[in-house]
């Protein structure tokens, strides 16, 4: 393999940033996959239903018909389905591609790959230890905190319970004297 193909250094290069809208699989819906899937069913390359593409956000619906709402009591809005299944199908080629060029690399440039992942991990090494270093020491505050919440909270219980018993005893002392010997 000569060089890195257009296709993944374009992948690599920032673009300016656009008003967002709905996203599926974490891309603009209006913005990005209408005008895609507009060009492949122009080009033949799919059949997308143009609903689809003229609506493609559909009201929920449960099984027995009613329309669906979140828990905040709002409608479920969902993409239409066959926008979401082409998006899946874009989703899976394009993990297979990375992966695929990956494999490539690793197979043309064995000793490269390899050199570059031992540097990642030496490079990642000191922030997983420090990383490590302050879980553990998060966690045993935790504990601690945990701990002496537990034991304000017996202490607090026992305080209570000491409190209805000496009230207790009060009330039976006082019902004593109220006797009067025969």
């Amino acid at each position: 393999m000569n060089g890195t193909p257009n296709y993944i250094k374009s992948l690599l290069t920032p673009t300016t940033k656009q008003p967002q809208g709905r996203k599926v699989w974490s891309i603009d819906l209006q913005q990005i996959w209408l005008p895609f899937f507009t060009a492949t069913n122009t080009m033949g390359d799919t059949a997308i239903p143009s609903e689809a593409i003229g609506c493609p956000l559909r009201l929920g619906y449960d099984k027995a018909g009613a329309v669906r709402f979140s828990q905040a009591g709002r409608p479920v809005i969902r993409v239409a389905k066959e926008l979401s299944d082409n998006v899946r199908l874009v989703r899976d080629n394009f993990t297979a591609n990375l992966l695929n060029y990956a494999g490539q690399v690793i197979e043309d440039n064995a000793n490269g790959y390899k050199a570059q992942v031992e540097l990642a991990r030496k490079a990642g090494e000191p922030i997983y230890q420090h990383d490590k270093s302050q879980l553990d020491t998060a966690l045993k505050a935790k504990a601690q905190a945990e701990a002496v919440a537990v034991a304000q909270a017996e202490a607090v219980a026992v305080a209570q319970a000491v409190a209805e018993a000496v009230a207790q005893e009060g009330k039976s002392k006082g019902r004593k004297g109220d006797l009067v010997p025969a």
